[in-house]
Order: C-alpha cells, then structure tokens, then sequence
C-alpha cells in the first residue's frame, strides 16, 4: 500500500495580521482638562515566515490547514503606550519547498538550505498615535493613523525532492531493488509495475566514509511530460537532481530505444533537465549468463554516445554494485568542478 502520509503538494490561504490603529488620546489629569496628545502608536501585524526544516520529509501537516492567519497587532493606547505586535506564525516546511501565487502560478520563493527563514508574508505596520502629528504649528493633531491592512492569498507548496542521484526508469525497472540493495531505505518492492508510489530516500556508503543521497522516483510512462499518469507530481522532483540515473533492465525490447523514450519525456517537461549528468545503467543481469549479457553490450554500446557512462549490475546477487557507485560517486564530483 502506498504511503498516504507522502504529501507534496497543497494549497492554502495564508494571512499576514493587521496593523493596530493609533491612539487618537489626550491627555487628562486633574488640574489639566486638555493636556496635549498622548496617543500611542499601534502594533505591528503578525508575519507569516516560512522556515525549511531538515527532519520534515512531507506536506502533510498543511493538508487540512487550508486557512492560516496571523494575529492583527493591537491598537495603540493613552500615555503613549504602543500597541503589542501580533504574534508571527512560523511554518515548517521541507527542505525543496517551492511556493507558488496559486492564480498566476510565478514562483515566489524556494527553501534549499537547513534552517533557511524567509518573511513571506510581512504583517502590516502599525497606524501612528496623534502624539506623532504634535508640532509646533498643530500642538493637538486630531487624528491618528489607522494600522497597514496584511497581506493574504491563495498560495500553491510543492515540494521537489532534494537528493544527488535520481532513479529514472519505467515501472519495474529495478529502482526501488537498487535502493534497498545498496542504502538503508527499504521501499515497498513488487513484481508489478508501479510499485512505486511516492519518492523514497536512501543514503548510500561509499569508499573512504563518503557518501551520496539516492532518490527513488516513481515510474515514468510515456507522455508523462504531458501529464499521463502522475507525470508533473513525478517529474518534477527530478528537477533537484545533480546527477540522472537511468535504469533500463536487460529484457527490455531495446534498451537503446528505452533510454531514448526516457530522455524524450524529461526533456518534454523541461529542456534543462537534459544538461545533467547521466549515467545509463542496465539492471536485472543475474537473468543473463556471460555469454548473452557480452552480446547485449556488443549491440547497445556503438548506438550510444560515446561520453554517456554505461554499466551492468544485479541487485539480486550484487554483481556490478560496487561499480556502480564508484561510477556515480566519480561523475558526481566531475559535476561539481
């Protein structure tokens, strides 16, 4: 069954508070019927921050949370007592949030880093008191200031998966197995496609302490880029990836011809995604003795390019693993220099 508690993507309407009104007061005391303005100035209206949190993993918290508002500031009172401000609502979310204006969808923000704070939504300034207006042409302003209206909308949070190595491949490629077999993550695995439901994370060890992140995305299908399926839920959180893994199992039709359609998709949804580095991987050889898996490699090799990595491996019996993640562990360092 797939985990329903993997949400990454919601909706909401967000309400920066009011700005507190200024004090329109004078000041009175026995002996003094008109004192001068006393008014104090109102406070400021709560924020709406966002704030990226490295142990949260979903969305979930903000399916049923379709309306937050911050508190209004409160108005400014006599003997120039200024109003408190409202209290800020921080929201938690996951590292690779992006926010949305829900209407025009133009992105707005994105949280990449641990810890990373954004005031998304500023609450609105307190009104000034009449004691602000005081001077020495107009000794008793009548009027004071009311407080700054907040901000709100209706605003989309998506969520793209941050990890260096994603797992791109048709339904039951082996992504989810290679995962198991070489991290601590144990997604559900089936002979079925689809599988698969919800990106999983793994950390994979290397040599020498090292290590890199491995994302499991669910299946593509052809016309994803289009929208078939789960497409844009699933492709988008490719997008984060520095390095593609491309998973093609060795009995498919023409592995050629898969890794091509795979490519096609990607480069449908978002022609960027094809300056990433790639490696093409071909899975499931413990079907194949020597003899066939040679034959294999003999027919696929002249029709790639000459610059694309390309390995065999079994999750099954481990053959070709270690050669795998040398392989993605060196191509992830050639990407960053």
């Amino acid at each position: 069954m797939a985990d329903s508690n993997f949400i990454d993507y919601v909706k909401v309407f967000l309400q920066s508070g009011h700005g507190g009104g200024g004090s329109r007061h004078f000041f009175r005391a026995k002996g003094l019927p008109k004192g001068g303005p006393d008014g104090g100035d109102g406070g400021r209206g709560g924020h709406i921050i966002l704030e990226a949190n490295p142990q949260m993993w979903t969305l979930i918290h903000l399916k049923y949370r379709k309306h937050i508002k911050a508190e209004p500031g409160v108005n400014g009172n006599r003997n120039l007592r200024i109003g408190a401000s409202g209290e800020d609502i921080v929201l938690q979310v996951p590292i690779g949030t992006v926010v949305k204006d829900a209407e025009t969808l133009e992105v707005l923000c994105e949280l990449t880093q641990p810890g990373e704070r954004r005031v998304f939504l500023p609450g609105g300034r307190g009104g000034r008191g009449n004691a602000f207006f005081k001077n020495s042409v107009n000794q008793a302003p009548e009027h004071a200031q009311p407080g700054e209206e907040g901000r709100e909308g209706w605003f989309l949070l998506e969520l793209k998966v941050l990890a260096d190595v994603g797992l791109v491949g048709f339904p039951n490629a082996g992504k989810s197995t290679l995962l198991s077999a070489v991290s601590a993550a144990k997604p559900e695995i089936a002979d079925y496609p689809f599988t698969t439901l919800v990106p999983n994370l793994g950390v994979v060890a290397h040599r020498d302490f090292t290590s890199f992140v491995m994302a499991d995305i669910p299946g593509l299908i052809e016309g994803a880029a289009e929208g078939r399926g789960l497409g844009h839920r699933f492709l988008k959180h490719i997008e984060r990836n520095a390095l593609l893994l491309f998973l093609v199992p060795c009995d498919a039709p023409d592995v050629v011809e898969q890794y091509h359609i795979l490519l096609g998709e990607l480069e449908r949804f978002n022609p960027e995604l094809l300056t990433k580095r790639r490696v093409l991987a071909i899975s499931k050889t413990d079907m194949l003795d020597e003899e066939l898996l040679g034959q294999l490699l003999d027919g696929v090799r002249p029709r790639l390019p000459k610059d694309l990595p390309l390995t065999t491996f079994s999750s099954v019996t481990g053959q070709g693993l270690d050669h795998l993640k040398d392989l993605l562990w060196d191509s992830l360092n050639r990407s960053i220099d």
